[in-house]
């Protein structure tokens, strides 16, 4: 049995440690973990697994974790195994001027189209030699096979260009 966890919670609360030794000791374990800092916030996301009673121990344990350390916590049990496919994994890649609506754009067309997002990062920076920000992002898409690869590249960088957006489009390598 999986669960996906997220946690919200301020940097001084160093709460990662606390809630990977909980893992350990409720005998579940990791499949995946990222965790990262935004501003004064932390973040993090997990997949855990163990049997049902290892994962019903994690979730009371949780509660009383959030409570004390005062930090944010959502638990989900997922339906369900991911079906394997014949997908194509590919990354996307943009740099633009930093508008507001740049990743709902991209994420809208990709939607559209039956392509499914595996993962978006962005941020806004400053330009170097100019006064203007920028807003850079990667997402790691799996487009399925039905869709041709030669339109769907054309395509997306005609969005592009209407959009003012500079695009890569290419094969994920392994």
């Amino acid at each position: 049995m999986q669960l996906a966890i997220t946690v919200l919670g301020h940097n001084r609360n160093y709460f990662i440690t606390e809630i990977l030794s909980t893992i350990r000791d409720c005998k579940c374990s990791i499949v995946e973990i990222r965790f990262s800092r935004l501003e004064q916030t932390d973040a993090a996301y997990l997949l855990i697994q163990g049997n049902w009673n290892q994962i019903a121990k994690f979730e009371s344990v949780m509660e009383a974790v959030e409570k004390r350390l005062e930090i944010k916590i959502h638990m989900l049990r997922p339906e369900r195994e991911h079906k394997e496919k014949d997908f194509l994994p590919y990354s996307l890649e943009t740099l633009s001027i930093d508008r507001d609506n740049i990743i709902e754009s991209v994420s809208a067309f990709l939607t559209v189209r039956g392509i499914e997002v595996e993962e978006i990062s962005g941020s806004s920076y400053q330009a170097p030699y100019i006064s203007t920000s920028v807003f850079a992002t990667k997402f790691i898409v799996l487009i399925p096979p039905e869709i041709r690869l030669l339109p769907l590249r054309e395509e997306f960088l005609d969005f592009c260009d209407q959009l003012n957006i500079d695009a890569i489009l290419e094969p994920i390598k392994r």
